[in-house]
C-alpha cells in the first residue's frame, strides 16, 4: 500500500490534492469499516446468547447460520406464484385449496401437521347500491376493471364484490355529510362549525384509523348510513403513478376490508368459546360486533359526483384531499339512496397447524404463525408473510434431517379467516386457552411484508430478544444489520436532540405495543402470552391493498421485487424461532418491560395534566367570549356551556405497581447476569420450574373481568383502544375513560391495576429468588 505522503507526492494542482485527499479518506474509511465489521462479526460469534452457556451459544449460532443462509429467494416467489393464483377468501374453493397445499408442504418438511376447522359467521354481498337522486343522478358502479396484462385480475366470477364485512343490513336515502376521516376529532370540528349528521349519510375517507371506527362514530352522531371512499390523496395518484403504470390505487380501485366493533374479535357469535361445529351460537341481532348502519366503500372515481354535489362550507384545509374539485362538508343539496343486503352464512376457517416435537421440554411451545386467507389474490396481504413461514418451515426440516433437534416444541400456525375479524387465530386461542397458558413460550406472528426497514411490536419481555435477533440478519441492500439500520432512520427521524440522544445510547430498539389489527392480538390481549409482529417495509412506492390489483404481477413488479426483504423476514422469523426453542433458560427480559410500563403511567399523567390546562383554558375563552356577548346587544347566540375541569387523580397505585416491576426486574436481570457469567449448569428439574415461573408472569397482566366494558380484552396494559382499532391504548382501564373524559370511572380504574402491577413484580421477584436459589448469592 502507497503511504498518504508518497501518494500526495504525485498531485500538483489543488484539485488534484483534494481528489487524492477524497481518494485516501474513501480508502481509510473502507478499511475502518472492514476492520469495524471483521470485529463486530467476531464480536458476535463469541458473544454468550441470553438464556445460554457459552458452548451451547457457539452450536446455536452455527445452527442459525445454516438456516439463514438456506433461505431462497426463488422459493418464496414461487411459493407467493402458487398461492396468489386465484382469490381465495374465507370459504372459497382456492381458499380450501391453498390450506390443503400448505399442509402437504408441512409433512413433506416433516413435521406432524393437521387442519383444526371452525364454523364462523362470513357474510358476503347479495345487493349492494350506491346512487345520488338529487341534485343529479348517478349510480355508482361499485366494480373495479381488469387491467390488461395483469393475468389475475380479471378473475371476475371468482373475486368477492367490493363490501365491508359485518356492515348490518339497511336501505336508507338521506342527504349527504363529508366527515373527513370521519373519527371522534372530525366530530368535534363539525360541531363547531355547526353542522349535523342527524339522518345523513355520511361519506368518509379511509385513512388516519381503522375503518371500523368510521360508521361506529357515524351511528353515535345518528348518521343513519356511511359510505367509505378512497381519496388519491391517501393512496392514489398523488403519491405517484397510479396501477398499472405506476403501483398506486388507481382511479375504480376500493378497500375491501372488515368493519367489525371491536368489543372483541373472532366469530361475532360465540365470544370468548371457539366456533367449533357443536358451539353454542348468540342470536344474530345479539351479536355486538355487527354495525348499527349500513356501510360501503367505493372508489374515488365513484366518490366524484358525490362530493362535487355537495355544498355548505368549505372543508377545512386539512380535510381537503386531492380530487379537482372544492371540497364541501354539506348537508346535501346532494341526497343518497344506500342499500347493502348481505348473506348471513356460516363458513369454515381451515387452520393450518404443523409440530415439531421439543427434545428436552416438549411441554414448552414456541408459536409462529401468519394468515394465508385474503380478499381477493392477496399477493402483499398476506402471502408476502405467509411465504416466509413456508420457507422457514422448510429450512426448520431440513435442520432437523441434518441432527439439529429443538429443546423446546415449535408449532408453525397457517390461519384462516384473519381478514374478517381474525377469525381462525382466536377461535384456535379460545379453544385451546388453558393449554397455551400451560405451555407457550411465545408467539411470533407477521402479516404482509414490504421493502426497507425492519419494524416490530409486542410485549418487551421480548424486546432485548428481537433486537439480539435482527443484530445477526443483513439488511440486503445495505449490507448493514438490519437493527443498525432501522436505528440510523430513527435517528435521522427523531424530533429532538433528546430523543436523537437516547435512541443512540440504548443497545436496543424499543418496540411498539401492540393493539388490534392481526393474528397476535388473542395471544396477547386474551390468554396472556408473550409475543411479537415482525416484518419490513417503509420504502413501498406502491399501494393496492384490499384490492384485486394486489396479485403477483402487481408485487413483483412494484413490491419486493426480487424477494430481497421476504428472505430477510424469514431469516428474522426463523432465527428468532430457534432462538425461543434452544435457550436453556427463556430469554424473557423484564427491565424494558418495566421503563416501557413507566412510561405509560408518565404518559398517564401528562394526558391529565394537559386535560386541566386545555379545558382551564377553553373555559376562560368562553366566559370572555361570554362577556363580550353580553356588552354587544347584537350577539344573540347562546355560547357552548363550559366543561368541569379534570379533579385530581392519585396516580400512587399505578406509580408503585410500576416502580416495583422496576425493582424486581432489575433483580432478576441482575441475577439472570450472574447465572450468564458462570459455568453453573442448571439442574433440568430447576431449569423446568423456572421457566414454568418465566411463562407465568406475562399471565400475572390479565384479570378474568378483563376490561370495562370489553371483558375479552383482559391484559391490563397491552389492549387496542374502542377507538383506535388497530392502534394501542396502552393501560385502556385507566386510559378510555380519561380519554372520555369520565374522571371518576377513570380513577376507579388505578388501584385495579396497580394490583396488577403488585402481582407481576412479585411474580418477576418469584422467578429471581428462584434463580438465585441455584447460581448462589452475589458478592
Amino acid at each position: 500500500m502507497i503511504s498518504p505522503r508518497s501518494f500526495f507526492a504525485h498531485f500538483a494542482t489543488p484539485t488534484a490534492m483534494a481528489t487524492a485527499m477524497a481518494t485516501i479518506m474513501l480508502m481509510l474509511g473502507r478499511a475502518h469499516l472492514a476492520v469495524a465489521q471483521s470485529a463486530e462479526k467476531t464480536a458476535i460469534e463469541t458473544s454468550r446468547l441470553a438464556g445460554y452457556s457459552s458452548a451451547s451459544s457457539k452450536v446455536e449460532r452455527e445452527w442459525e447460520k445454516k438456516l439463514q443462509t438456506g433461505i431462497l429467494r426463488d422459493n418464496l416467489r414461487q411459493d407467493m406464484q402458487h398461492l396468489s393464483a386465484r382469490p381465495h377468501h374465507v370459504g372459497s374453493p382456492y381458499d380450501k385449496e391453498n390450506g390443503d397445499w400448505i399442509l402437504s408442504k408441512f409433512k413433506e418438511w416433516g413435521f406432524e401437521a393437521h387442519i383444526e376447522t371452525f364454523q364462523v359467521l362470513f357474510p358476503t354481498p347479495k345487493e349492494r347500491v350506491v346512487e345520488m337522486i338529487e341534485p343529479t343522478r348517478f349510480r355508482a358502479q361499485l366494480q373495479e376493471p381488469a387491467v390488461p396484462g395483469d393475468t389475475t385480475s380479471d378473475q371476475t366470477t371468482e373475486q368477492l364484490p367490493t363490501y365491508n364485512a359485518y356492515s348490518i343490513d339497511g336501505e336508507v336515502t338521506a342527504p349527504l355529510v363529508y366527515v373527513n376521516y370521519g373519527n371522534r376529532e372530525d366530530y368535534e370540528q363539525l360541531d363547531r362549525l355547526g353542522i349535523s349528521v342527524k339522518g345523513a349519510i355520511v361519506i368518509a375517507r379511509y385513512g388516519e384509523g381503522w375503518r371500523g371506527i368510521k360508521p361506529k362514530v357515524a351511528a353515535e352522531h345518528e348518521a343513519i348510513g356511511c359510505i367509505i371512499y378512497s381519496d388519491p390523496r391517501d393512496d392514489g395518484f398523488f403519491n405517484g403513478d397510479d396501477y398499472p403504470k405506476g403501483g398506486w390505487r388507481p382511479r375504480e380501485g376500493v378497500q375491501r376490508g372488515s368493519v367489525m366493533d371491536t368489543d372483541y374479535p373472532g366469530d361475532p357469535l360465540t365470544p370468548g368459546v371457539g366456533a367449533t361445529a357443536d358451539a353454542k351460537r348468540l342470536a344474530l341481532k345479539d351479536a355486538k360486533t355487527i354495525t348499527k348502519i349500513p356501510v360501503l366503500p367505493i372508489s374515488w372515481g365513484d366518490a366524484q359526483p358525490l362530493l362535487s354535489a355537495l355544498q355548505g362550507p368549505v372543508a377545512p384545509e386539512a380535510w381537503r384531499g386531492a380530487l379537482p374539485i372544492t371540497y364541501h362538508l354539506g348537508p346535501g343539496p346532494a341526497k343518497v339512496h344506500l342499500k347493502v343486503v348481505s348473506n348471513w352464512d356460516l363458513k369454515p376457517v381451515n387452520d393450518v397447524i404443523a409440530t415439531l416435537r421439543g427434545s428436552d421440554a416438549p411441554e414448552e411451545w414456541v408459536i409462529r404463525g401468519n394468515h394465508y386467507d385474503a380478499w381477493v389474490n392477496g399477493a402483499d396481504d398476506p402471502i408476502s408473510g405467509m411465504v416466509t413461514v413456508l420457507e422457514e418451515a422448510r429450512l426448520l426440516g431440513e435442520l432437523h434431517r441434518q441432527g439439529w433437534n429443538p429443546k423446546r416444541t415449535i408449532i408453525l400456525c397457517a390461519w384462516d379467516g384473519e381478514e374478517p375479524g381474525l377469525l381462525g387465530s382466536t377461535e384456535w386461542v379460545e379453544t385451546h386457552r388453558d393449554e397455551l397458558q400451560k405451555h407457550a413460550v411465545a408467539y411470533i406472528n407477521s402479516d404482509s411484508n414490504g421493502r426497507g426497514f425492519f419494524h416490530a411490536g409486542g410485549t418487551h419481555d421480548l424486546q432485548h430478544l428481537i433486537n439480539d435477533v435482527v443484530s445477526d440478519i443483513q439488511d440486503p441492500e445495505k449490507h448493514i444489520s438490519v437493527q443498525q439500520r432501522a436505528r440510523l432512520l430513527r435517528i435521522a427521524r427523531a424530533a429532538n436532540a433528546e430523543d436523537r440522544a437516547e435512541i443512540r445510547k440504548s443497545d436496543d430498539l424499543r418496540i411498539n405495543a401492540l393493539g388490534d389489527g392481526s393474528d397476535y392480538t388473542a395471544f396477547i390481549d386474551h390468554a396472556g402470552i408473550s409475543g411479537l409482529n415482525i416484518g419490513y417495509g417503509g420504502e413501498d412506492d406502491a399501494d393496492s391493498y384490499h384490492s384485486i390489483y394486489d396479485d403477483f404481477t402487481w408485487y413483483t413488479k412494484f413490491m419486493d421485487t426480487d424477494f430481497s426483504y421476504g428472505r430477510a423476514l424469514a431469516q428474522t422469523g426463523g432465527t428468532a424461532v430457534m432462538r425461543l426453542a434452544d435457550a436453556d433458560l427463556i430469554p424473557y427480559e423484564y427491565n424494558a418491560e418495566a421503563e416501557t410500563i413507566g412510561r405509560y403511567v408518565k404518559d398517564l399523567e401528562k394526558l391529565l395534566k394537559d386535560k386541566q390546562e386545555e379545558i382551564t383554558e377553553r373555559n376562560l375563552e368562553l366566559k370572555e367570549g361570554a362577556f363580550a356577548a353580553t356588552a354587544d346587544p347584537r350577539k344573540t347566540s347562546v355560547p357552548p356551556p363550559a366543561k368541569p375541569v379534570p379533579p385530581f387523580m392519585n396516580f400512587a397505585p399505578l406509580k408503585n405497581g410500576a416502580e416495583a416491576i422496576k425493582k424486581s426486574a432489575e433483580r432478576y436481570q441482575s441475577v439472570f447476569a450472574r447465572w450468564q457469567t458462570s459455568n453453573i449448569d442448571l439442574p433440568p428439574a430447576t431449569t423446568a420450574a423456572l421457566n414454568a415461573d418465566l411463562m407465568r408472569i406475562q399471565r400475572t397482566f390479565l384479570t378474568e373481568k378483563g376490561l370495562p366494558e370489553r371483558p375479552w380484552f383482559k391484559h391490563q396494559v397491552y389492549a387496542p383502544g374502542a377507538y383506535t382499532g388497530y392502534g394501542a391504548k396502552p393501560i385502556a382501564a385507566v386510559r378510555e375513560y380519561m380519554d372520555q373524559e369520565k374522571w371518576q370511572e377513570a380513577e376507579a380504574q388505578v388501584p385495579i391495576v396497580g394490583q396488577v402491577l403488585e402481582s407481576v413484580a412479585t411474580a418477576i421477584g418469584k422467578a429471581a429468588d428462584d434463580l438465585e436459589k441455584a447460581v448462589g448469592p452475589g458478592q
